[in-house]
């Protein structure tokens, strides 16, 4: 009896063994094939600020599944040194191709102007600027003040108009990147646009020839809006009240603006002329002893 107990547990203990030794094998085996599907992806140790240059120092080499691994990744930390970063990297963050400027690219300002444009600076004060609330990154319009020239002979109606649309704000100050706080508003003498030749022209033009002011739209509104511009006239001419939109909503998103109803102050009608009175008749005065009375005369 004892004997068949103790074959059962060596029984038991053989049993348990060999299941162990199958699980630690197929762990093992998936370990292996897990490790031969990991590809080394560099990423940023401490976080890159834009325009700046990468040195080695900021790199680090971490593991990412290959079917996970970002298009433009690079494997080696020495490809990435001197690289210049378009944009702010967060540490941990994997730097791709699409980050970085053009190899040989410098740092600073000019690594962040795309190819094709050109970068102008303006000046400003509280009121140009915004209040100082013109961050890197913000999207405005210019709009003009300036007094017309008609025929070599200068016009005194000057006439208020926006020259240019949807311009980046590369800068502001010396600074190329946000604050952290972009709510802080941040006052400086000058703000660097991100323009094209063309646009360079106008800018340069309206500075010489006109006040500026910059006007500060929605960071997802591309719209182009086509405006007449205004003189003292079309000032004076007053304007419709149209509804308030909601903070930052689109204009697809915003309540239609009633058409204004100009009631027109209804014309008096004609009254009926009364007929004239009649000529009042002649009357005789008659006195009857202690009495006196009227009689009309026919």
């Amino acid at each position: 009896m004892r004997n068949k107990r103790f074959f059962i547990v060596l029984a038991g203990a053989l049993l348990f063994g060999l299941l162990a030794a199958v699980s630690v094998s197929r762990y093992l085996s998936s370990a292996q094939a897990y490790t031969k599907n990991l590809n080394g992806v560099v990423v940023a140790k401490v976080a890159v600020p834009l325009g700046t240059k990468i040195i080695a120092e900021q790199l680090a080499v971490v593991q990412f599944p290959a079917e996970s691994t970002p298009d433009g990744a690079f494997q080696a930390v020495d490809k990435l040194v001197g690289r210049v970063a378009v944009v702010n990297i967060a540490p941990r963050e994997p730097i791709t191709e699409a980050r970085l400027a053009p190899e040989g690219t410098a740092g600073g300002l000019s690594a962040v102007i795309p190819e094709g444009y050109r970068a102008m600076t303006v000046k400003v004060d509280d009121v140009v600027g915004i209040s100082g609330f013109i961050m890197p990154g913000t999207l405005v319009d210019v709009v003009v003040v300036i007094v017309p020239n008609d025929n070599g002979v200068q016009a005194q109606d000057p006439i208020s108009k926006i020259v240019l649309q949807n311009i980046k704000v590369l800068a502001n100050g010396q600074n190329i990147d946000k604050p952290e706080s972009a709510r802080e508003a941040n006052s400086v003498k000058a703000v660097t646009l991100l323009v094209t030749p063309e646009q360079a022209e106008k800018l340069a033009l309206a500075t010489s020839e006109g006040k500026l002011q910059l006007v500060m739209r929605n960071s997802i509104d591309q719209g182009d809006e086509q405006t007449q511009g205004i003189n003292k006239r079309g000032l004076l001419g007053g304007d419709h009240a149209q509804p308030v939109p909601d903070p930052g909503s689109l204009k697809s998103e915003q309540p239609a603006a009633k058409p204004v109803n100009r009631q027109h102050r209804a014309e008096p009608k004609p009254v009926a002329a009364s007929p004239a009175p009649a000529p009042p008749r002649a009357q005789v005065e008659m006195i009857e002893g202690a009495k006196k009375r009227n009689v009309d005369f026919p």
